[in-house]
């Protein structure tokens, strides 16, 4: 599905009802999906965890998620369904976050990817992380490095811009 100017994508916080959505996702994006207990877990009960959706209608396209501990945010997952990537919508996710973690008081954001995930890594560059080291074998499924890589969020990326990604 090509994305047009007539098609309505939102971002919204995440909810229970959206977790089938998103399942779906993670079964598409991840050798190793997280369960609907997890979900359901970190967004009624982890008071540090922030998740977010991209819709369409009622479709979950995209999600993401965070978990903010002091001033520091730690992206958990980040997904587009397979029909809606190449998109942006994984940068309009991305972008979205960091403005909601910075409104939560966060200054610097970190993540892991696959050291073989050579797209993911383009854009996170792209969007201003950098890496920072490597944690051996943390991919249970493969054994698989993750890099880790961090950006520091800057206020002019906030003040004066209104774009949150919607």
């Amino acid at each position: 599905m090509k994305l047009e100017d007539t098609d309505q994508l939102w971002i919204d916080k995440m909810n229970v009802s959206d977790i089938p959505g998103v399942q779906v996702i993670e079964r598409h994006s991840f050798t190793t999906p997280w369960s609907m207990q997890a979900f359901i877990t970190e967004i009624t009960e982890n008071d540090c965890a922030h998740y977010l959706v991209m819709r369409r209608v009622e479709q979950v396209v995209g999600y993401i998620g965070m978990w903010v501990i002091v001033d520091e945010g730690h992206i958990t997952n980040v997904a587009v369904h397979p029909v809606w990537r190449r998109q942006g919508i994984g940068t309009k996710l991305l972008k979205a976050m960091d403005r909601l973690a910075y409104e939560l008081g966060v200054r610097k954001m970190t993540l892991e990817v696959r050291v073989s995930n050579h797209k993911a890594q383009a854009l996170y560059r792209k969007l201003g992380y950098r890496d920072a080291g490597i944690r051996p074998k943390y991919y249970l499924d493969n054994g698989e490095d993750a890099l880790i890589m961090w950006k520091e969020l800057k206020p002019d990326e906030f003040e004066n811009n209104t774009d949150t990604g919607n």
